[in-house]
């Protein structure tokens, strides 16, 4: 169960919306994750999205939260905490904090971002430790990832086989380079019926916690919103799948097929 969260943060939040069409998402939105590990109905996972300032910069301020429940929380207890602050305007992270206890495993991450000055400080209050990043300016966080791509890529440029590339600053990894597949349309059945998706492949680092580079898919809603519909991955350690449990405060209209 270690990691879930993550899982579902990074590869959930790396979804497109074409940006003709206007904004993919708006102050309020919530999006509510059922998470499956095996058999287990693992955890729920939740994005949040509000609006704040920092230093007077307009920003959005999302909190992402990850909680086993039931039955698993008896074998595997996570809680955890992921916020990001990004720009209103320019999608641009400016605050990034992880707060997780993972079976007893914890982190507190705090990164700062200095984008005058090219720089990013992250600040490892568990282990009293700072460590400083150069970065460029299409830096992105774990969790800034998600809005930004969804507002910034057109549904027009997205061709089959090809993928997207985008520059991530994490704590475990620093920075590196995040590579997403376009794998092409299909429909998927879910609790709110028939919705075509776009399907991607997300390459990953085999070993650790994913069996291979390419053991994730991800599914995304084929509409104006692009929320993440479906994740299964083959982790180095059984399975996983994440499935939209709910939804709140959409931009846009949730299209479903209907029969």
């Amino acid at each position: 169960m270690k990691k879930l969260y993550i899982v579902l943060v990074v590869f959930v939040g790396l979804s497109l919306n074409a940006q003709e069409k206007g904004p993919a998402f708006k102050s309020g939105e919530w999006l509510k994750f059922r998470i499956h590990y095996g058999f287990l109905n693992a955890s729920f996972a939740t994005l949040h999205l509000k609006t704040d300032v920092i230093n007077d910069t307009p920003v959005y301020h999302v909190v992402g939260r990850g909680r086993t429940t039931g039955f698993a929380s008896i074998f595997f207890k996570v809680d955890d905490t992921y916020e990001s602050y990004f720009g209103q305007q320019n999608g641009k992270p400016y605050k990034f904090v992880r707060k997780i206890n993972e079976g007893g495993y914890t982190k507190d991450v705090e990164i700062n971002f200095d984008h005058e000055n090219d720089l990013a400080v992250l600040n490892d209050k568990k282990n009293k430790k700072k460590f400083n990043f150069t970065i460029r300016d299409s830096i992105q966080d774990l969790l800034s990832a998600f809005y930004y791509l969804r507002s910034n890529y057109e549904l027009d440029d997205l061709v089959k086989g090809e993928s997207i590339q985008l520059d991530m600053l994490y704590d475990d990894d620093g920075i590196f380079k995040f590579k997403l597949k376009y794998l092409g349309k299909e429909i998927l059945r879910t609790k709110f019926g028939k919705v075509e998706c776009l399907k991607f492949r997300p390459y990953v680092q085999s070993g650790r916690v994913f069996k291979e580079q390419e053991s994730l898919s991800l599914w995304v809603s084929n509409d104006r919103n692009k929320i993440p519909i479906r994740i299964k991955a083959d982790l180095a350690v059984g399975s996983i799948k994440a499935d939209l449990a709910g939804y709140n405060g959409l931009r846009n209209q949730f299209k479903i097929i209907m029969d």
